[in-house]
């Protein structure tokens, strides 16, 4: 007798059943002979050779040609292992072992039966072992309708850590990402640590890469979690790649695009040479001083070489670049989304100015803030200092926009001003306006400014041309520019929200519901979905702005029609379409989530208890600053405040926002920071006072 290792069987060492006894038949078969027991329970197994050569030989000559009729011609259909579970086949390597310690055990009661006992034994293994799958039922279903209690409590307890499978070795790695990429963050985790060969599947990018998609910069549908932004660019350049690998097409296929760049401690990122230089790549794509001192400039810009290091998991670990995995990402955006969630932030207060801030703006190194003491900051936001002042104004700065080139300013002073911030120059004045420039915001060449004057006025800084919108009756609070579709959204006292054509110099929409004075309007970018439930049916929206009677149009076929019935006949099926959906503020203290098709307003967020004078938003949250003197961030998906920031004395006036910072001016002369990446202590900008963690914020 011989143990089969490879199935977990036990057979006969000779390939043949001459002179050994038959088994398994049924109550009156000759191969059973009950003897001593009147209810026939206790069966004692022996049979003569004859029955055995008549019997059992034939059987598994029949199933197991190989073993027990080597010179016989094996059919196609029976040579195929196709019809026999994963844990019989041999051609694959994921087969259950023999338990060593079971089979001992085996073995030692085999040995305390009689000779004739062992050989009809061993011949029921290997009549089960030959017989093909519908064969095996019969044979089961015949033994476990004979057993008794007990031994089907221990039928019971060995098949529960047979049946524990490790389905993962069975599959291919294409089908394991797609089983994977259905998992939590939590189950991932966990299933890491299973094996080692699970680990490098569960860690896989194809994986992490399918998080990172699904939650960064949006609301999961599934979860309700959203993570803060990643450059789109980078996980458009990486969705081809990745998808290949996940159908094994390009396990060996390897891009210095397919994951991000790692970063260094400041966000910046870490491009490798080939000779393992690092140099640190500020937000602009433009290379900073270099870590190897002896490196040069065309190694730097070489693209990392693959590593060759091999790997026992090599099917997995063939894709092996040398960049930031997609589980780091996510982990550190994880780690700033949780930040947002609880609150936990780390706080500078820049101090500076003489009066109100009434304007900011800032990026990843520089914040702008412009004030009622007529002049414009440049700060440092590293450091906290004050790194120039702009003079030039001759009245309150109300309105700013910068970008890597230049940084244009509106004054109460009826002026614009473009500047070169680096240097502190003016480099041109523009006036035009007849009332104080209250508002503007810049895209691609073309400016727009709103004033005092009740005018919007249109800037084009290629042919340097200049237009006047005119349809509001009051002063022109805000004002944004969609260069895409040549379209501009302005907020203005008159309570009223306009849309503006600047092929037609027209206005095509008017959006009324709130009132009090619209102080802000933010169309919010196309990556926002709307969740949840129209409410806010009684506000109104007009396609004329000169009709008496404002016209609801319908929403369930506003949707379905054309552009130009939409939007005018400006627009056609190959023009873009305005934004989808805007935000706007009043001082009624509301702030309203509007659809810019239907001219519906489909959310209301309540909470401040006075007028609301500056927002911002993302597709993950909106933020808004108030006259009483309180910040609010709120869910996008919900409505509801999730947290209220506190600390201005006075009015907050104007905020900024970003994936991992928010920044806020008020009347106080203060702008303070709040950055969610960690709490490290923040250092103090001119005698200001920094907290580690902000204990000004309170849920809700």
């Amino acid at each position: 007798m011989s143990l089969d290792s490879c199935s977990g069987n036990i057979a006969p060492k000779e390939p043949t059943a001459a002179g050994a006894p038959a088994a398994l038949g049924g109550g009156g078969s000759p191969a059973m002979r009950s003897t001593g027991d009147p209810d026939g329970s206790y069966i004692s197994l022996s049979s003569s050779s004859k029955v055995a050569g008549q019997t059992v030989a034939p059987f598994l000559a029949k199933h197991i040609p190989s073993k027990y009729a080597p010179l016989q011609e094996i059919p196609p259909s029976l040579g195929s292992s196709a019809k026999y579970c994963y844990r019989h086949r041999p051609d694959l390597n994921c087969r259950r072992q023999a338990d060593e310690p079971s089979m001992e055990q085996l073995q030692k009661g085999l040995e305390s039966v009689s000779q004739d006992d062992k050989a009809a034994i061993t011949h029921v293994w290997s009549l089960f072992s030959a017989a093909p799958p519908k064969h095996r039922e019969i044979m089961l279903k015949g033994i476990l309708s004979q057993c008794c209690f007990p031994q089907l409590s221990f039928i019971s307890a060995s098949v529960r850590d047979l049946i524990r499978i490790d389905f993962f070795a069975a599959l291919p790695p294409e089908i394991s990402f797609k089983i994977l990429c259905y998992l939590d963050t939590t189950s991932l985790c966990k299933a890491a640590q299973v094996s080692r060969r699970w680990r490098c599947l569960a860690e896989d990018d194809v994986v992490w890469h399918k998080m990172c998609e699904q939650h960064i910069d949006r609301k999961c549908r599934k979860c309700g979690w959203g993570l803060p932004l990643l450059e789109r660019t980078r996980l458009r350049e990486t969705k081809r790649q990745i998808q290949l690998r996940t159908r094994g097409q390009a396990s060996s296929v390897w891009s210095p695009n397919i994951t991000p760049q790692p970063e260094g401690p400041d966000g910046e990122t870490v491009v490798q040479g080939n000779r393992g230089d690092v140099a640190l790549v500020n937000s602009n794509g433009k290379r900073e001083a270099d870590v190897a001192p002896n490196a040069q400039s065309n190694e730097l810009d070489a693209p990392p070489k693959r590593s060759c290091v091999a790997s026992p998991n090599a099917e997995i670990d063939s894709y092996t670049p040398r960049t930031r995995p997609w589980k780091d990402v996510y982990k550190d955006r994880f780690k700033v989304g949780t930040n947002w969630k609880h609150g936990r932030c780390s706080t500078k207060i820049f101090r500076g100015h003489t009066n109100g801030v009434m304007c900011l703006q800032f990026d990843d190194n520089i914040l702008a803030t412009g004030s009622y003491d007529t002049t414009i900051k440049i700060w440092d936001i590293e450091t906290g200092k004050e790194l120039r002042t702009l003079h030039g104004h001759e009245s309150g700065v109300r309105a700013l926009q910068f970008d890597d080139t230049k940084l244009i300013s509106g004054s109460i002073d009826r002026t614009l001003k473009v500047w070169n911030w680096r240097t502190g120059e003016c480099k041109s004045t523009l006036t035009g306006h007849m009332g104080g420039v209250i508002s503007l915001h810049f895209d691609s060449t073309i400016l727009v400014s709103g004033s005092v004057d009740r005018t919007v006025k249109v800037w084009n800084f290629e042919d340097k041309s200049t237009f006047q919108l005119r349809g509001h009756t009051d002063w022109v609070n805000s004002v944004k520019v969609d260069s895409a579709s040549r379209t501009v959204f302005s907020a203005s006292d008159d309570c009223t929200v306009r849309l503006w054509d600047l092929d037609t110099k027209s206005c095509i929409k008017v959006f009324r519901g709130h009132v009090g004075q619209v102080q802000q309007v933010l169309p919010l970018p196309v990556e926002f979905e709307f969740e949840g439930p129209e409410v806010g049916s009684d506000d109104e929206v007009s396609t004329d702005p000169d009709s008496d009677h404002s016209k609801t149009p319908d929403k369930n076929n506003s949707r379905e029609q054309s552009p130009s019935r939409t939007y005018g006949a400006g627009f056609t099926y190959h023009r873009t379409p305005p934004p989808r959906y805007m935000l706007t503020g009043a001082l009624d203290s509301h702030i309203r989530l509007w659809d810019a098709v239907t001219g519906k307003c489909l959310r209301t967020f309540f909470g401040h208890v006075e007028g609301i004078w500056a927002i911002a938003a993302d597709t993950l949250r909106v933020v808004s600053g108030a006259e009483d003197r309180t910040v609010k961030v709120w869910d996008t998906r919900t409505g509801k405040c999730e947290r209220t920031f506190t600390g201005h004395a006075g009015p907050v006036t104007c905020i900024g926002l970003s994936d991992s910072k928010m920044c806020t001016g008020g009347e106080d002369y203060e702008a303070r920071l709040y950055s969610f990446k960690g709490g490290q202590q923040a250092p103090i900008a001119d005698g200001g006072i920094g907290e580690a963690l902000s204990p000004l914020s309170t849920p809700g």
